[in-house]
């Protein structure tokens, strides 16, 4: 259905999604670098027994943007923990990504 003659739709943007983008890319690291113009989020996986990791996904956005993402994901921690609980976080090592088990052997 087509609105664009609604005077209801007026300033909302119409946006398509691809199946592959719908898929989406797993990460569990991410990494963020910034200058005086712009935030770069790497989106890395790690693997465990794996001893490189490939960064999946970049993106690049103005501070202002970085900050309404900031304030965007707040918002859905917290309706997120008001369902689920909190989410713990290991605050002392960032960098521990336990995934468990034995370390493989060759």
């Amino acid at each position: 259905m087509n609105n664009d003659n609604n005077p209801n739709n007026e300033g909302q943007i119409n946006i398509e999604l691809s199946e592959e983008v719908a898929e989406g890319i797993y990460s569990n690291l991410a990494i963020i670098t910034h200058s005086s113009s712009e935030f770069v989020i790497d989106f890395v996986r790690i693997m465990p027994g794996v001893p490189k990791a490939k960064v999946k996904s970049r993106i690049v956005l103005t501070p202002e943007h970085a900050k309404r993402l900031l304030l965007a994901l707040k918002e859905n921690i917290s309706k997120f923990e008001a369902n689920a609980g909190n989410i713990k976080v290991d605050e002392v090592n960032p960098m521990n990504l336990n995934f468990g088990g034995q370390i493989p052997q060759a």
